[in-house]
């Protein structure tokens, strides 16, 4: 059995060479294009028709001001709504990260962003953890002009040493104090330290 033979070899190699240079210009084209959006996806999400809807699995966000890492986001999925400025979140996890380098922790089964403001509203199964206590609550808000944590709803909190409950909460994420309003009860054991 003998090879196929080509009657122009010349013709074939410079198809051949040809055909390589346009793939790897699509390819470089297409990953340029990637990383431009993976660098600014508010571009991507304003170029849909204001009344389109998007649907995202596994989403990852990170918000940072003046160079300074403010949050990261994680959500198993996603779903934007243009007409009402608005993202879904479901079984979200945020970090939160403070001035003094120690971190917040938050998860929840659903958040709703407002696209415009970066607010964030956050549902069901709602855990705060930093590195004294955890927060437990069935809604909480994420005020970002402030970096503000507010739960307008009973919250438990507990610590090592103590158990605290309260009406209504806010967490200064500048700042990390942490105020307590209304109807607020609390335990503590012999060894509670301020």
């Amino acid at each position: 059995m003998s090879g196929i033979k080509y009657k122009n070899p010349k013709k074939l190699k410079l198809f051949l060479l040809a055909f390589i240079v346009i793939s790897l210009t699509f390819v470089i084209v297409v990953f340029i294009n990637y990383r431009r959006i993976l660098e600014n996806p508010e571009k991507l999400i304003s170029s849909f028709p204001v009344d389109s809807n998007l649907s995202i699995g596994k989403i990852h966000q990170t918000s940072t001001k003046n160079g300074v890492k403010e949050f990261t986001l994680d959500a198993a999925s996603a779903y934007y709504t243009a007409s009402k400025k608005k993202v879904v979140l479901n079984d979200l996890s945020v970090t939160f990260f403070l001035k003094n380098k120690q971190k917040v922790y938050l998860t929840a089964n659903k958040g709703i962003i407002k696209t415009e403001s970066k607010d964030i509203e956050i549902t069901g199964n709602v855990i705060v953890i930093n590195e004294s206590s955890k927060l437990f609550t069935e809604k909480i808000q994420y005020n970002h002009s402030r970096r503000l944590l507010l739960s307008k709803v009973p919250v438990k909190i507990v610590g090592n040493s103590f158990q605290l409950t309260a009406d209504r909460m806010s967490l200064d994420l500048n700042t990390n104090n942490t105020v307590f309003e209304g109807r607020v009860e609390g335990s503590f054991s012999e060894n509670f330290t301020i």
